[in-house]
């Protein structure tokens, strides 16, 4: 506690301020040295100097097209020129993180011979990455909208880079949805195909039904019997014999062809059901429409974004200050201190001194 108290007692004494008064020719020394070194260390010959180049856009409020624009069942408000909202940000966020885009670029520009990464390096693959991920950066603005930024010693390749990323996003999603649209459009067709083939088999046999004589079940089963009874009650036994036998066709094929006619109704509508389902999914599966909306796109940068040269040398010289100034300060209390404990040595030793001359006369 004793020595705690002292060194508190030192640093309150204005020990520091001392310090860089009676060390100040030192401390500036120390300050033009830091830097020299600060911006020889922070020059392109030791620091790579790094471009920025970034691309703003929004993504679209809807990935389907069928949806929006042929779907006469979709209830919702939005429109295919509306920009999207979080939903569609995080998503495009996550597609522009996803593996897909980044192995593209890294093949597009051999990325792993520009970042001078080793092929026989043990954790290629591991160094690439990392090196892509510090480069490439995609966040949320506080408008909503998503920013690309590629950082790249060459300023051209950074905005080319970016422009391709974003280009890259429209065909990623557009064949993560095909993967997806192309089996649901074959399921619809077969379906469709099928449905078609059962209506023209049941057409195929109401014709020949229809050969047979008869077109309508129910009004020419009641206009034969009707005929039928007035023959009898006449006596015209020709036209008796022939009126029940189009009965006997009539009775042998009439269930058959009320089945059919009545399944072939049904089957029409489901078929108009599903052939709008049919179109959908073909749209769905042929064609593409972008899925951003390009706000701002990258060029060729003009002036470095990294090493700031001046924020790095000034970091430099007050951290090196502020060290320096602490070590003097301590240098400057124990030093202060070894004569301030000696003056108290003799003080003590003269107090005690004193006291036993003082018991001596007391004490003959």
């Amino acid at each position: 506690m004793e020595n705690q108290d002292k060194v508190k007692h030192w640093f309150y004494s204005g020990v520091l301020l001392k310090a860089v008064f009676i060390y100040r020719k030192h401390l500036l020394i120390i300050g033009v040295v830091t830097v020299i070194l600060a911006s020889i260390f922070s020059s392109p010959y030791f620091i790579t100097p790094l471009y920025k180049s970034e691309v703003i856009l929004y993504p679209t409020a809807s990935n389907s097209i069928s949806k929006v624009l042929l779907s006469s069942n979709f209830s919702s408000n939005k429109d295919i020129l509306e920009f999207g909202e979080d939903e569609q940000t995080e998503q495009m966020l996550q597609v522009l993180n996803s593996n897909k885009i980044r192995d593209r670029i890294i093949k597009k520009y051999n990325l792993e011979k520009h970042y001078d990464i080793k092929p026989d390096s043990k954790y290629r693959k591991t160094q690439l990455y990392k090196k892509y991920e510090n480069n490439f950066r995609f966040r949320r603005t506080e408008y909503m909208a998503v920013k690309i930024t590629v950082l790249d010693k060459d300023p051209q390749m950074a905005a080319d880079m970016a422009n391709d990323v974003a280009n890259l996003l429209d065909s990623t999603i557009n064949h993560m949805q095909k993967e997806v649209a192309v089996k649901a459009f074959k399921i619809v067709e077969n379906e469709y195909l099928k449905l078609k083939n059962e209506i023209q088999q049941k057409e195929d046999s109401l014709d020949k039904l229809r050969a047979l004589g008869i077109n309508d079940y129910e009004s020419q089963a009641e206009m034969f019997n009707r005929q039928l009874a007035i023959s009898m009650a006449k006596g015209n036994k020709e036209s008796v014999k022939r009126l029940e036998k189009k009965l006997e066709i009539l009775a042998k094929y009439g269930g058959p062809y009320v089945s059919l006619r009545d399944a072939l109704e049904h089957d029409r509508k489901q078929l108009s059901q599903l052939k709008e389902k049919y179109e959908e999914a073909k749209v769905d599966a042929t064609a593409n429409l972008p899925h951003k909306f390009v706000v701002s796109s990258a060029y060729k940068a003009e002036k470095k974004s990294y090493p700031i040269r001046w924020l790095i040398v000034t970091i430099a010289l007050f951290s090196v200050w502020f060290l320096a100034i602490i070590l003097l300060g301590l240098f400057l209390m124990f030093k202060e201190g070894d004569i301030h404990l000696e003056d108290i040595k003799k003080k003590t030793l003269n107090e005690n001194f004193r006291r036993e001359e003082k018991e001596e006369k007391n004490n003959p």
